[in-house]
């Protein structure tokens, strides 16, 4: 997906520590990875106690403890898998070295041996503990613990382009798939995707940097229109290494198979598959011994299909001892949790009211309540609540108190007494704390809440345009602001599916690439969230911008604008600037070309200029397959618009970008060079589609943003006489 700069540099502060989990024993415990081992901590006391020790995590003849990126123990409790000295693959760390540690003989030795270095993926133990597979290379191996006997389950058979257990280039960026097989829970047999590139053609970047003669970078990327990649979904059996394929109906080559787990049992597997333009999902059961797959639940939209939860962990929630699951949909307009009975035939509505289920948090099955993040009444927030599982629930109850507005997160603990929270708001600094539910108390000393300051800087807002859409809003002041002066606004963009720029939480109002203080500078600093954007206010306004990305919100940004000019008379018209990076890149190309009236300065980074050079998942699941639409991939591109340029740009664009191709950079180019167009450009050499690497990389990205600001929407306020 399109990932706006500095999205995960915001996020990272509210998400709870990736090396604490809880304790599935029944109790109130959860770990987490110290500098002193791995610690148990146990609720409500929060006693501590120090579990595996540093010394049990040094290896023979080492002088220091391994380090712990993360950890995950047997079920069984006596042995624990140490992630470490990891490698990135795209976006994540997800290659690297394992270690098992046995806690009843103390033994700690690495699994792997003979494989690479820092190559092993998604190891995980067998439910009974006896075994240990993970990806190597492409291919699915397992081992041994007692014997230690490394056994290969698939052969890619020295080719580059089968992929076991893992998965390709667009199922990772768009899918969020990378752990891609599942033991059985009897741990005889391992469900796995196979995925074949072959068919996929490499996108090639080019190295000018690193050598006196440039080399070539392979990607495989499927542009829009071009062939999916094919899955096959299989079952392999640990003992014989013979593989049962499962038969799915449909071409491989116009369908995805996005998520696949076990179904409750040891025999049969649940797989979801989606047609091409990904408005169909259907639910299969396929036999493991026959291979035999059977439909059992569909739903249809008139655009697009959203997946449930993320692969990374069990998506399917199952309910009544696997004879009902739990399942969100947007059936009736809003994303509701159902409970459905195996066989599909009947679904109870849990989460009744027009309001989205933004995600699921627990279910409490013994306590019978569902646990959902939600916000009916803000949409730039996020709260806790809690619905009846038997469907008894006319409104859902709120467990977030009233006097904490913002945005929150909460990692329940497995029978939801208890939980890991944090919140912040524009002008709350993150708060973490340890708390007791339903009634959300705080175990310990409770953080202290200070008030909204009189003087707040950023006020959200919203605004209603001229065609009758109602767009959520922030606006930050300049300092010593005052209201007989006009001053310069900057807009920061990016409303499409992928992300929503108004977000009531500690930095909404950061200008990111600005070097110094924006509004001591005298700029007013703004942001708008539009159709499309994955607000709470329900399917119609998500998916209004189905086949009209480029143009619906595009509108719904300009006319956003053109409101807040007529509410307040101290915006200055002609100092109106806007950036974004990546979808935001996108369209602040398309506001400086289609609404040159409105904006005057746009600075665009890593921006799809040509829809048509994406990859297929993504801009077919928002735009339809381009030989049915292409007209309207056409319609929203920058580069069809960019004649009609008449202010100040600059573009900027990594050579190195494997997600929005540098192709984007030179096809615009060509075109603003085609009108007589001029422009400023600046391409940074291999950096990728963060813009991060390389010495010096990140202020120079910052000078060139504020120089290019300064010079061309100077700050400051100015007389309205």
């Amino acid at each position: 997906m399109l990932k706006r700069f500095l999205l995960l540099l915001c996020l990272l502060p509210a998400m709870l520590p990736l090396r604490a989990q809880w304790v599935n024993d029944g109790g109130h415990s959860f770990y987490r990875a110290e500098k002193s081992g791995i610690v148990q901590y146990t609720l409500p006391e929060m006693s501590r106690k120090i579990i595996v020790d540093s010394a049990a995590l040094t290896p023979a003849g080492a002088k220091s403890p391994l380090p712990v990126r993360s950890f995950a123990f047997s079920d069984d409790g006596n042995k624990v898998l140490i992630y470490n000295n990891t490698r990135r693959v795209w976006r994540t760390d997800s290659r690297g070295d394992y270690w098992v540690l046995d806690r009843k003989s103390g033994a700690l030795r690495q699994i792997g041996k003979g494989r690479p270095e820092a190559s092993l993926m998604f190891a995980k133990f067998s439910p009974d503990a006896a075994k240990v597979a993970y990806v190597s290379e492409r291919n699915l191996y397992v081992e041994d613990l007692a014997s230690g006997k490394i056994t290969p389950l698939t052969d890619v058979k020295g080719s580059k382009k089968l992929i076991n257990g893992t998965f390709d280039w667009v199922y990772e960026e768009e899918f969020d798939c990378r752990d891609g097989f599942r033991w059985s829970p009897d741990s005889r047999n391992i469900a796995y995707w196979q995925i074949d590139a072959n068919g996929i053609r490499d996108f090639y970047m080019i190295n000018n940097t690193d050598s006196i003669y440039p080399f070539l970078v392979p990607v495989e990327y499927p542009k829009v229109g071009e062939p999916l990649s094919p899955y096959k979904i299989g079952v392999v059996n640990v003992k014989s290494r013979k593989t049962k394929w499962m038969n799915l109906p449909g071409d491989p080559t116009q369908t995805y198979a996005p998520r696949m787990e076990w179904a409750a049992n040891s025999q049969e597997i649940f797989v979801q598959q989606l047609n091409r333009r990904q408005n169909e999902s259907t639910l299969f059961y396929c036999d493991i011994a026959s291979g035999a797959a059977r439909a059992f639940y569909k739903e249809t939209e008139n655009a697009w299909i959203d997946l449930q939860g993320t692969p990374m962990a069990n998506y399917v929630l199952w309910l009544n001892g696997g004879k009902e699951f739990l399942w969100t949909s947007e059936r009736d307009g809003w994303r509701h949790a159902y409970r459905v009975s195996r066989d599909g035939r009947t679904h109870l509505l849990l989460t009744q009211g027009d309001y989205d289920v933004i995600s699921v948090s627990r279910v409490d099955e013994a306590g019978g309540y569902l646990y959902f993040m939600a916000s009916p009444e803000n949409a730039t927030q996020t709260y806790l609540f809690r619905v009846r599982l038997d469907g008894s629930s006319e409104k859902p109850e709120r467990l977030t108190p009233a006097d904490q507005p913002g945005v929150h997160s909460y990692d329940l603990s497995p029978d939801a007494k208890y939980a890991r929270h944090t919140w912040s708001n524009h002008y709350t600094p993150y708060i973490r704390e340890q708390i007791s539910l339903p009634e959300h108390k705080a175990l310990g000393k409770a953080a202290k809440i200070a008030p909204r300051p009189a003087d707040d800087p950023i006020e959200f807002f919203q605004v209603t345009t001229e065609d009758g859409v109602t767009l959520d809003g922030y606006l930050v002041k300049p300092k010593n602001f005052d209201p007989s002066k006009k001053y310069p606004i900057l807009f920061e963009v990016y409303t499409e599916p992928a992300s929503a720029t108004v977000r009531d939480r500690f930095g909404a109002g950061d200008p990111g690439l600005y070097s110094g203080d924006l509004a001591a500078d005298g700029y007013i600093y703004a942001s708008l969230d539009g159709r499309g954007t994955p607000a709470p206010k329900g399917s119609a306004w998500r998916k209004a911008i189905y086949r009209n990305i480029g143009t619906v919100n595009i509108r719904d940004q300009a006319m956003g604008a053109k409101a807040m000019f007529q509410r307040w008379n101290w915006i200055d018209t002609s100092r109106v600037a806007i950036w974004g990076w990546s979808g935001g890149g996108s369209t602040t190309l398309n506001c400086l070309f289609q609404y040159p009236d409105i904006y005057k300065t746009g600075i665009a980074v890593a921006a799809v200029g040509n829809q048509l050079t994406y990859d297929n998942i993504y801009q077919e699941r928002y735009m339809g397959v381009p030989s049915e639409t292409k007209e309207d991939f056409i319609k929203g591109s920058p580069i069809t618009h960019a004649k009609n340029l008449r202010g100040n740009l600059l573009y900027i664009h990594g050579t190195g970008d494997d997600n929005v191709h540098y192709q984007n950079a030179e096809m615009l180019v060509n075109e603003l060079i085609k009108h007589n167009k001029y422009f400023q450009f600046m391409p940074y050499p291999n950096r990728t589609h963060g813009i991060s690497e390389g010495e010096g990389t990140g202020e120079h990205l910052q000078t060139m943003f504020t120089t290019f600001l300064r010079r061309h929407c100077p700050g400051g306020g100015v007389s309205r006489q």
